[in-house]
């Protein structure tokens, strides 16, 4: 019979390996959720593929620099998916909007708009230090997909 520290480090160990299969196991559910196909046969990943492909011509260097510089906050690892689900939205109201270029406006816009709102004070808080004036996209802050998913 296990008894003493053992027993408590094997106690412990149970807990931290439950805890981390919990965790990865919530992220992996989120991430099968939008890869189910919806009622028009397209998930939300294959959404977010067509807008981007459908608007990869409509991107310049300078806006690509300004995407990367807002998505920097994100951690390293979430960062690829981050910008995979902005450039998403971001050409979602490009080709709503039938614009011929990304512009800058747009840019701000689609991000503000595919941000959670959970991330609203950092993204803020990065237009900021960029000397982006947010009082023109406020009405957009309201139009996050926290809300508009629900």
């Amino acid at each position: 019979m296990l008894e003493g520290w053992f027993l408590w480090f094997i106690l412990l160990w149970v807990v931290v390996l439950v805890t981390l299969m919990g965790i990865g196991g919530f992220f992996m559910f989120r991430k099968f959720g939008k890869a189910l196909p919806k009622s028009d046969g397209k998930s939300d990943l294959d959404w977010e593929e067509y807008y981007v492909d459908q608007t990869i011509h409509l991107w310049n260097d300078e806006q690509k620099q300004l995407l990367n510089e807002l998505v920097s906050p994100v951690p390293d690892l979430f960062r690829p998916v981050a910008k995979q689900k902005i450039a998403g939205k971001i050409g979602q109201l490009a080709l709503e909007e039938k614009a011929t270029a990304i512009t800058r406006e747009l840019l701000i816009r689609g991000y503000i708009i595919a941000t959670p709102k959970r991330d609203h004070k950092f993204l803020r808080k990065k237009l900021a230090e960029l000397n982006i004036d947010v009082t023109p996209f406020n009405k957009y802050f309201e139009l996050s997909v926290d809300k508009a998913s629900n």
